[in-house]
């Protein structure tokens, strides 16, 4: 009788421990299936220096590919990566937000320098040649074309990919965000990979 009430509670604490265990937590964007290595890069930064992306291990990196002439998806980001910045409070400091031009002719390091700030100091804005630039684009599967635009003084305008890439603090590429992610979500997944 003895083993036979052992086995019961073994059994019984079997079936108790998991419901007492805490969910796993889970991402509000789109998982890799298998996260991989960011390719690394090295490019110009808004202050002319360079930027490497292996030198950011330890911090989480929000990347995007954008331009200071767009006319909307790019602020539109920016402007979510500012409430996203003012939500994470201190824990900010622990993430990089990486805005990578697809419009290198007119986003020259002073054009970045003077465009970022009206969103937040901290964001940091890459340039380079288009022949530095294009195996970035490659590495992260970013899609860019120039349409030139015969009524306008701008000239062109650049499609590019709008979503936004999260590199966690070991280097790896762990999510994508697609555009109109809310600030609230983005948020959630930026402090699951800072625990």
């Amino acid at each position: 009788m003895r083993r036979a009430t052992k086995v019961g509670l073994v059994v019984a604490l079997l079936l108790v421990l998991p419901a007492c265990a805490q969910p796993t937590p889970t991402f509000r964007g789109e998982v890799l299936d298998t996260p991989v290595p960011a390719p690394d890069f090295t490019l110009t930064d808004q202050f002319g220096q360079p930027f490497r992306l292996s030198d950011q291990r330890g911090y989480v990196v929000l990347l995007f590919f954008g331009y200071t002439y767009c006319p909307d998806v790019c602020p539109t980001t920016l402007g979510v990566w500012k409430r996203v910045h003012d939500e994470l409070g201190e824990d900010a400091q622990r993430v990089r937000f990486v805005f990578v031009t697809v419009d290198p002719d007119r986003d020259t390091p002073e054009r970045l320098r003077e465009y970022l700030p009206i969103f937040n100091p901290d964001f940091v804005g890459l340039t380079g040649t288009l022949e530095e630039l294009t195996p970035v684009y490659q590495a992260y599967g970013v899609y860019r074309e120039v349409v030139p635009l015969e009524d306008s003084a701008l000239g062109y305008q650049v499609t590019h990919t709008s979503s936004e890439y999260v590199i966690g603090a070991d280097g790896y590429w762990r999510l994508l965000h697609s555009f109109g992610t809310p600030a609230e979500d983005i948020v959630h997944d930026l402090r699951l990979l800072l625990q």
